[in-house]
């Protein structure tokens, strides 16, 4: 079997007293949508910072394609083949789909003083792109901010594989959508995955997760509660991680404590 083409080894990071992440593993395999689970302050944003080549981690191990790395910044992380896509898409609103296809990456021809935008090539690189991933924008050249949440999330997914990802993290890419929308979203998540890319899902959804993933990993206060294949746990199982499990059935008991109490009549 080939090396993983990203893959996180015991990996730590502190704020001050804070401990963000405490040896957290991950393996990412071409093919593959490795998902990770975790409530707010699970340590979802530290990991997407530090895969991004943001953030340095204190202790542990990061390869990719097999050779150990420290990436310095997310210009290094995206030279490498790792894409981060935020929730902001890092998209401007007014600007046509194109313009933001390409924004900061834009086409030119010609030389020296005379070289220039080309626009047509964008214009014709955009429409083809998409379509290889079978978005269908009516119009390439109306407003990004025009379309759904959905689609705007797939133009990102598209904009990654085109500048040469080999490996998509997409953070909390549902949170905010419908479930239509939402819907759309994991469709060309798994397009990217059998186009053989390697997808870090960040998601606070099981629902969401279950679907398109194969592996499974869930953070708790910056622990690793769960490592498991598909193949090794179930819809149920996944749900249970992340409602909570033995600390909800906890506060039910602490509920009826509390409610028996306040029905006893008060003495006077």
């Amino acid at each position: 079997m080939s090396a993983p083409l990203l893959e996180v080894s015991k990996l730590s990071k502190r704020y001050g007293q804070v401990i963000a992440l405490r040896e957290v593993s991950v393996t990412v395999r071409a093919g593959e949508v490795t998902c990770v689970l975790g409530d707010n302050g699970a340590g979802k944003s530290t990991f997407i910072k530090i895969l991004s080549g943001l953030h340095q981690y204190d202790s542990g191990e990061y390869r990719i394609d097999g050779e150990p790395v420290r990436l310095t910044s997310p210009r290094d992380a995206l030279d490498r083949g790792i894409a981060t896509v935020y929730q902001d898409l890092a998209m401007v609103p007014l600007m046509a789909v194109w313009r933001n296809f390409f924004l900061g990456a834009e086409p030119t021809r010609g030389i020296g003083p005379l070289r220039r935008f080309d626009i047509e090539a964008a214009k014709r690189i955009t429409r083809d792109e998409l379509l290889a991933m079978g978005i269908d924008i009516r119009d390439v050249e109306q407003p990004v901010g025009t379309l759904s949440g959905g689609e705007r999330q797939s133009i990102a997914i598209a904009r990654a594989v085109y500048f040469g990802a080999k490996v998509i993290i997409l953070d909390e890419p549902t949170s905010a959508l419908g479930v239509r929308q939402a819907g759309v979203v994991l469709n060309y998540i798994m397009r990217a995955r059998a186009r053989g890319l390697g997808v870090i899902f960040i998601t606070h959804n099981p629902h969401h997760a279950y679907p398109v993933g194969d592996h499974f990993v869930v953070l708790r206060r910056g622990q690793m509660i769960a490592d498991a294949a598909k193949k090794d746990m179930s819809r149920d199982d996944l749900t249970r991680l992340m409602s909570g499990g033995a600390e909800l059935e906890e506060l039910a008991h602490e509920l009826d404590r509390v409610g028996t109490a306040s029905d006893r009549p008060q003495s006077t």
